[in-house]
């Protein structure tokens, strides 16, 4: 949809502007140049994440089409337009080789969204090797995960299988480079059934 098409919308009760032209219940944006649009390539392969300003200009010449909106607007004197969350390219682009992001502490807790991949709780967190290292557990993607620390030692030198304790996910290694740039100042929960 076309950026006039997407500020004629507005002027519909279900976007929260009445006919008199009342108020939107949305917010505003604050930093136009902020990362907060994710960028998915024709094949709804994740590419990126950019700014709110750059997004709309991509919508506006048409290179790209709203997949999900965030909820946020911006307004002008004569113009309010809705901010999208996710974006799709019309036309594929081919992708450089992407580098693997780096297996550290601090992606491991961005990959798993800063929670315990045992219980969920968000505190004391320390990293957990699912097949324990002193039975041949590797210290890699596929078998460290986020775990609090009652969870990790009340699991010991376990398998979750054997200590009872399913997790959450299964670990593996992200394929997108939001993990290694730290853009999820921004996270939006539209974003989840794109990002794997």
């Amino acid at each position: 949809m076309t950026v006039k098409g997407r500020v004629e919308e507005l002027g519909r009760p279900s976007h929260g502007i009445g006919a008199s032209g009342g108020q939107l219940s949305a917010r505003v944006v604050p930093d136009l140049n902020a990362p907060r649009v994710l960028v998915l390539n024709a094949s709804y392969e994740p590419l990126h994440v950019t700014s709110t300003k750059r997004a709309i200009t991509l919508l506006q010449y048409g290179v790209a089409e709203v997949l999900e909106d965030s909820g946020d607007v911006i307004r002008s004197p004569s113009t309010t337009l809705i901010v999208p969350s996710v974006i799709r390219l019309r036309r594929y682009v081919r992708r450089p080789r992407v580098h693997p992001v780096p297996f550290n502490r601090r992606n491991v807790l961005r990959r798993d969204t800063f929670a315990c991949q045992y219980c969920g709780a968000s505190e004391e967190l320390t990293m957990d090797h699912v097949m324990p290292r002193s039975r041949g557990g590797r210290h890699n993607w596929d078998n460290v995960v986020t775990a609090c620390r009652a969870c990790n030692q009340r699991k010991g030198d376990r398998t979750p299988d054997e200590a009872a304790m399913p997790l959450r996910t299964h670990p593996h290694a992200p394929t997108f480079g939001v993990y290694a740039h730290g853009q999820f100042a921004h996270w939006q929960p539209e974003w989840a059934q794109y990002i794997r």
